[in-house]
């Protein structure tokens, strides 16, 4: 979910993408003592164009301004969670961030048991005395992508593939619906998750199969939240040259002409804060919810879809924006009740 790294400079680092932990956090350089950061990915890895990414990008930014290196490991499996926290832990590193809700259960085990490690989650809340929990409002930004889908859409119809059938994935799907139903009332939106299991986030070839269903059925504007299952999303509506809209990082450059837009989730933001203020001193536990008012939502417009976005659509999402962070707009939050009111 991006903030702009693209200009920055590259920062030379080495990560970690064997499977088994101990050997590989040998040797850890860090040029501050009181600061040793270290990231966990979850599962779609640290490359994934999207959430994992995006948190990779707001640490080598972190190393680009401060030169504070960090480590990073990337999980197989979901065995394999409690293992890392606890060794980068053990080996003291500090503060460790845990990339994605499906850390919270092991969190809530590990971090007691480190009582002077500072951990971070994001995208769950766990509710230790050394733990900062940062969530986002996705449904904020979901709503302002789907005016921008119902708009560009010349059907009618549109789309939404999710990755596990879970309600964090559901709140994206009803922000979108609403968002569509606001600028279009009567559009027709398909949903599909693409699984119960860890492995709908990584099944690129199922997020085709399902984009394609949906254009089947009409729909030309198609949404997604579902990990590195969403790049087949993108290819299949690339290739039947219909429109995709992008989620967490910019994905607009994936396929120039066929990414309507991104729904930006500031993860590299957040990731880079955890970091710094741990560095200032200034780091506290707690909950940190960003939304649109916080910066830690927004969209990407960019050359690579600025012919696709028309004023119209571009002054639509901006009153959207400025009516959600009023109050005048408060779209429903799934997660809140399992619930996704209609019109």
């Amino acid at each position: 979910m991006a903030r702009g790294l693209e200009g920055g400079k590259r920062v030379k680092y080495q990560s970690l993408a064997a499977v088994v932990l101990a050997p590989v956090l040998a040797c850890c350089p860090v040029l501050a003592a009181d600061i040793k950061p270290g990231v966990i990915y979850d599962l779609g890895g640290k490359f994934d164009k999207s959430f994992n990414e995006g948190v990779w990008n707001g640490a080598r930014q972190f190393t680009a301004d401060t030169g504070i290196e960090f480590r990073d490991f990337e999980v197989q499996t979901d065995s394999q969670r409690v293992q890392a926290l606890r060794t980068f832990a053990r080996r003291g590193f500090d503060p460790v961030l845990a990339v994605g809700f499906q850390y919270a259960s092991a969190m809530e085990k590990v971090a007691p048991e480190f009582p002077e490690t500072r951990f971070a989650i994001i995208d769950s809340v766990v509710d230790q005395p050394n733990v900062q929990s940062i969530v986002f409002r996705e449904h904020e930004g979901a709503f302002v992508v789907g005016i921008l889908a119902a708009m560009a859409s010349q059907t009618g119809k549109a789309g939404f593939v999710g990755g596990m059938d879970v309600p964090f994935i559901r709140r994206f799907a009803c922000g979108y619906v609403l968002g569509a139903q606001h600028a279009r009332p009567g559009i027709q939106v398909f949903q599909n998750m693409t699984g119960t299991t860890d492995a709908a986030w990584n099944d690129p070839v199922k997020g085709a199969e399902l984009a394609r269903s949906q254009f089947d059925r009409g729909a030309d504007v198609v949404f997604h939240a579902a990990g590195t299952t969403e790049l087949g999303v993108l290819q299949a509506a690339a290739d039947a040259g219909r429109l995709g809209i992008g989620v967490d990082s910019k994905q607009n450059h994936l396929h120039p002409g066929h990414v309507l837009t991104s729904m930006l989730k500031r993860v590299d933001v957040a990731a880079y804060e955890i970091f710094d203020t741990a560095r200032q001193g200034t780091w506290r536990a707690g909950i940190r919810a960003l939304g649109l008012n916080e910066g830690g939502i927004g969209r990407a417009l960019d050359e690579f879809n600025s012919g696709l976005v028309s004023s119209a659509m571009q002054a639509a999402a901006e009153r959207a924006v400025a009516a959600i962070k009023s109050g005048e707009i408060q779209v429903h939050d799934y997660v809140d009740d399992g619930i996704c009111p209609t019109p």
